[in-house]
């Protein structure tokens, strides 16, 4: 991706790992922007730099994919790669931040849009992530991911977004609280 210049970013548990606490996870989720790049293209020198498709998926399928289900052929890591086709992604895209892992700087969601990422998922899991994130990140802006959360309820017909972070912001408090 860096050869081709395309803006990408890791996000999903890697980056809850990255923002909050540790814990266990099977792939690493990546959303890129393809800028001109065809889908093709890019799983093309995907494969190169070795990656795999998990599965076949033939090229009218892939032309139109929004995401493509890779692994690593050296470590056996899956890795999702979603082709960014929001302008939420675009957002994301501009609002992530370098992160330094293992000596080398990745791009990383920003943690507030990956408060706002897991919210919106709501599962078990992903909203313990966004407690270890409340808890580690102490200069978090809680009124953009306010703000973004109170649109996503409006487009999607939602109201529980909001309700749901002002319950785990209450929880990360207590949590806190609890240590002092």
């Amino acid at each position: 991706m860096r050869r081709r210049r395309l803006r990408w970013y890791v996000f999903g548990a890697q980056a809850a790992v990255a923002y909050g606490r540790p814990r266990m996870t099977a792939d690493v989720d990546v959303t890129v922007d393809l800028a001109q790049t065809s889908t093709l293209t890019l799983v093309d020198d995907l494969s190169r730099a070795g990656f795999d498709l998990r599965m076949y998926l033939g090229d009218d399928f892939l032309r139109e994919a929004r995401l493509l289900p890779l692994v690593h052929r050296p470590t056996g890591m899956p890795i999702d790669v979603v082709i960014a086709a929001s302008s939420l992604h675009t957002e994301f895209l501009e609002r992530c931040r370098l992160v330094a892992l293992g000596g080398v700087r990745v791009p990383m969601i920003s943690p507030e849009d990956l408060v706002v990422t897991k919210v919106l998922a709501g599962r078990p899991k992903d909203l313990e992530d966004v407690r270890g994130v409340l808890l580690e990140q102490t200069d978090l802006d809680l009124e953009r991911i306010r703000g973004l959360l109170g649109e996503l309820e409006a487009a999607l017909g939602e109201d529980r977004l909001l309700r749901r972070l002002e319950r785990l912001i209450r929880k990360a408090r207590t949590t806190v609280v609890r240590r002092q």
